[in-house]
């Protein structure tokens, strides 16, 4: 219990977590009451995508791994600034009992029947946002080739798929698809704002080359990126029904032009398989070509030296500026010899920036980090930056709001 381990309660990191979005739980206090409740402090609720259990699941290679880092799992310190874990407190054996069967991927096929793993959820703006490396090692054994979804754009899932599970795993990519649209690009232009639940503007819906070209910037520094670690890239271009040809080739030429091996139309959702093999034939083309995969940084730099190299060659950022709290986080990770840990930014999956109104390919800003928190058992550290929350928010109009039963008929409707 505390009295035995000397437990200081307000250095306690450890998050409750829940799996549904409540702003309201994001700072609260607790132990209110008497003596027996606890010892008031404050603290708060993640949501369970940015668990560090969610990521220790993704990260892990099989029981006896997940055991271990689930014992690694730093919650707090003593009152004499030393590190506790989950093993001083006597609870990994048990998490690793409830983890037992969750280890094991989820077989799924997709409607043409083709074998698809499904294991994991780590949020790519709020965690490494990648599937599990037992998925992949697994899918590597039944397959000649095996595609794994990066969450987000490249600046968020892709970056942590290279410095972050790369590093643990021992995989390498042979390619990197980046999927784009029209849509998507004309928005990073400047076009009318998108709501979701409501109408999309004109604006998307007809021939714009003008606005196109203006967010063309966006998917040349997402393929520059992605060129960072030695790996070819194709680029995806999924295909609306109100795309023109001369929108689709604009894409194209850029692509090229930025280094990507191609970029072909994916027509999946409206052909199946079939609309999806020029794509296919273009990615094994590029598997084929040799890499010289790189790390963005090395384990030994400082905890500085990494965020700073992520923020100024991904996001491409002038430079960052931290908080006190951020200042005394680095500080005190670094004195508990975990300066090694590679660096999992917490950012909005929005812009390149901290702020999801800035779209495009920004210059000329600086990078706020206002916090820094450690995942040991996961084995990374993560920053938090801008506004970002680990608890969401709903939006003004939830989804929730759709959603009935037909008394007639016990169907329900709103879903989708």
């Amino acid at each position: 219990g505390s009295k035995k381990l000397n437990i200081d309660p307000y250095s306690i990191m450890w998050n409750r977590v829940v799996d549904v979005s409540d702003s309201a739980l994001r700072n609260i206090i607790i132990g209110l009451g008497t003596k027996a409740d606890g010892r008031p402090r404050q603290t708060g609720y993640d949501i369970t995508v940015a668990s560090e259990i969610m990521a220790i699941l993704a990260l892990c290679s099989d029981l006896k791994d997940i055991r271990k880092r689930l014992g690694r799992i730093v919650f707090g310190t003593d009152k004499n600034g030393k590190p506790l874990t989950a093993e001083d407190l006597g609870v990994a054996g048990a998490m690793a009992v409830l983890m037992r069967e969750a280890i094991m991927p989820n077989l799924l096929q997709t409607l043409e029947h083709t074998p698809a793993f499904v294991h994991a959820g780590p949020f790519a703006n709020i965690a490494h946002g990648n599937s599990s490396i037992i998925a992949d090692r697994i899918a590597l054994k039944l397959a000649d080739y095996v595609v794994t979804e990066s969450g987000f754009g490249a600046d968020c899932g892709m970056e942590k798929f290279m410095n972050i599970k790369c590093r643990i795993s021992g995989l390498r990519p042979n390619c990197v698809v980046i999927v784009a649209s029209v849509r998507a690009l004309k928005m990073h232009g400047g076009g009318p704002r998108v709501v979701p639940g409501r109408p999309l503007d004109p604006a998307y819906q007809q021939e714009d080359l003008q606005l196109l070209e203006k967010g063309l910037p966006n998917l040349i520094q997402h393929i520059e990126n992605a060129r960072l670690f030695g790996v070819p890239v194709v680029v995806a271009v999924n295909k609306f029904t109100t795309d023109t040809p001369g929108e689709i080739e604009m894409i194209k030429d850029a692509a090229v032009k930025a280094g990507a091996e191609g970029a072909f139309t994916s027509e999946v959702w409206a052909k199946g398989g079939a609309g999806g093999a020029e794509l296919a034939e273009a990615i094994v083309a590029a598997c084929e070509k040799p890499t010289n995969f790189q790390f963005l940084y090395p384990d030994d730099w400082t905890i500085k030296q990494k965020i700073e190299a992520i923020a100024t060659k991904i996001y491409r950022a002038d430079g960052v500026d931290y908080d006190a709290e951020a200042e005394r986080k680095i500080k005190l990770f670094t004195d508990m010899g975990l300066g090694h840990l590679p660096i999992c930014m917490a950012k909005t999956h929005l812009s390149f920036t901290h702020d999801p109104a800035i779209k495009g390919a920004p210059r000329g800003w600086r990078l706020p980090v206002r916090d820094v928190r450690a995942s040991v058992g996961a084995g990374f550290l993560y920053p938090l930056c801008g506004a970002i929350r680990t608890m969401p928010g709903l939006p003004t109009r939830p989804a929730f709001v759709d959603v009935d039963i037909d008394l007639e008929t016990g169907r329900v409707i709103g879903l989708f």
